[in-house]
């Protein structure tokens, strides 16, 4: 079982989307992740959006003109994208157990973008074969762009994947580091508690 499933218990999407909804309305800038991923690659490349969620990034970027595909686990989440956006094409399925070529998208992704602290969720010991299938999706000289916390201020479960694991997932999967942030903004990053981290196939 993932830590996401262990952790939501009977949350909903509604509230999850809820929550960024009150943040849009204070001001607050919700589309950081897309609007980074929207720098690395041209208006309509193929975007899947690993752990969609309720479709936050994927819509924007889709908004943008890119051509998007999101895949997510929680089916109450995945409703909530559904609803907002029945046009765009939502999967569910357990990253962990993840066949790229069920989506039927031919000749791969331009870039993969996992936000929303995907990978420190998974379940533990599953981290190598969802970054491999995530590799897999991937088109050569596409982009696997992962943000996520690695310290307990940053994290709504307690710390585990570290960067140096995560790394050598990527590594094992083919993957090469081409640069890594402390935010979505892009700032530097200094080995702080929270990574973007963007690593690209040969």
């Amino acid at each position: 079982m993932s830590r996401w499933t262990d952790m939501a218990g009977k949350a909903s999407g509604e509230e999850y989307a809820a929550r960024f909804a009150t943040l849009a309305r204070s001001g607050q800038n919700v589309h950081g992740e897309a609007r980074f991923c929207a720098a690395l690659v041209p208006v309509g490349a193929r975007v899947l959006d690993a752990g969609c969620g309720t479709g936050r990034v994927m819509i924007r970027l889709a908004e943008l003109g890119y051509d998007c595909v999101g895949v997510d686990l929680d089916e109450s989440m995945l409703a909530v994208a559904r609803k907002q956006a029945p046009e765009l094409p939502w999967f569910r399925a357990d990253l962990a157990e993840f066949e790229p070529a069920r989506l039927g998208v031919a000749g791969g992704f331009d870039l993969v973008v996992a936000a929303g602290n995907i990978f420190p969720l998974l379940a533990p010991g599953t981290e190598a074969t969802v970054v491999g299938h995530l590799s897999e999706a991937l088109r050569p000289g596409g982009l696997l762009v992962a943000g996520f916390g690695l310290d307990e201020a940053h994290l709504p479960v307690p710390p585990g994947l570290t960067l140096s694991d995560y790394d050598d997932c990527c590594t094992s999967a083919g993957l090469t580091l081409v640069d890594r942030f402390a935010t979505w903004d892009a700032d530097p990053y200094d080995g702080g508690g929270y990574a973007v981290s963007v690593h690209r196939t040969l």
